[in-house]
């Protein structure tokens, strides 16, 4: 993971409504093990983060000046420290604004992963801590808390700047207490949501849902294509990488590896050919499945307690809210 720039700031902020102090670095980072120790950490922690947003810059303004500044910059119109310091300033000036933020270190990263660039910006905070020294006396030591990372965005410069029609070239988190706490960091970035992760991810599945009933697969064939499917979509989530509808279809079907993708297309879900994958969306969906004597059943597990009920006792399924084609089928045969 070849590191383009790396810079680290410093903003002393309380939530109290002091001012925040500035400290700036005045040149960038010389390459070291630890800096890429560091990147490496920071990106398996953002990357296993539940609760991101994918979206897109608002058009350059006065109010939303960050894009207008990595251009510049990808530009060679200003060094990666000038850009770093006006993007530091204007967030000084919005931690000022809110009540709601403590200061922290800020990092800023351009770095290459595999063909693609891209800039990482996280607010960090330190841990005490103790370490033994060189003459074993037991001393207290500050070290990075990576687990305590809540302000952080990832974009991805090469999407940016190729494909105009994107609306998900930037990840961020949201945080878990609620959108307020990180607004005035995502209106830093400029960015607003473009592509809602779980949604997407709950479509995909339930187009998933469709094709393998469409099928008409055997309980095996299913379950193995529903592996295939999670596993894929949950190692793209663990490597922040979106989940693409070829290549997933043919991981579904080594035989007929268009197959999903072109039920996908035919049924008109309103997928992108690339999604993001939301983890905890994934690990709610587990297909139940079984057939005998004329009986197919085949169910979500998410659906399991709300428009299912197991009767263990009674070796009985009851079911909610029947699909609207078996009802209808149920009442022409009463007719």
């Amino acid at each position: 993971m070849p590191i383009r720039h790396c810079i680290v700031h410093l903003i002393e902020k309380k939530p109290d409504g002091s001012p925040a102090v500035l400290h700036a670095r005045s040149t960038e980072l010389a390459e070291s093990q630890a800096i890429e120790n560091m990147l490496a950490d920071l990106n398996d922690t953002y990357n296993a983060k539940q609760g991101k947003a994918w979206g897109l810059f608002h058009a350059e303004s006065s109010v939303y000046p960050f894009s207008g500044w990595l251009k510049a910059y990808l530009d060679g119109a200003q060094d990666f420290t000038t850009f770093s310091r006006q993007a530091v300033e204007q967030l000084q000036k919005l931690m000022e604004e809110s009540n709601l933020s403590t200061g922290g270190h800020v990092l800023f990263a351009h770095y290459q992963q595999g063909m693609t660039d891209y800039l990482s910006i996280a607010l960090l905070h330190h841990s005490e801590g103790v370490a033994v020294n060189a003459v074993l006396d037991v001393t207290p030591a500050k070290h990075l808390d990576l687990s305590q990372l809540h302000l952080a965005a990832r974009i991805n410069i090469s999407e940016w700047q190729n494909n105009a029609n994107s609306k998900q070239y930037i990840s961020f988190i949201k945080g878990k207490n609620g959108k307020k706490v990180s607004e005035y960091f995502r209106d830093f970035i400029g960015c607003q949501e473009g592509v809602d992760g779980p949604g997407e991810t709950r479509t995909l599945l339930k187009a998933f849902s469709d094709f393998v009933e469409s099928e008409d697969l055997p309980e095996e064939a299913a379950r193995e294509k529903t592996q295939a499917l999670v596993g894929y979509a949950s190692s793209q989530a663990k490597i922040g990488q979106p989940v693409g509808l070829q290549e997933l279809s043919g991981l579904i079907d080594e035989e007929r590896p268009q197959a999903f993708y072109d039920h996908i297309r035919n049924k008109d879900y309103g997928l992108s050919p690339e999604i993001p994958a939301d983890k905890r969306t994934l690990q709610q969906f587990q297909r139940f499945t079984g057939r005998g004597e004329g009986l197919s059943i085949s169910f979500e597990s998410h659906l399991l307690g709300s428009k299912i009920e197991f009767d263990e006792a009674r070796d009985m399924l009851i079911i909610r809210q029947l699909p609207t084609q078996l009802r209808d089928q149920l009442k022409r045969r009463k007719d």
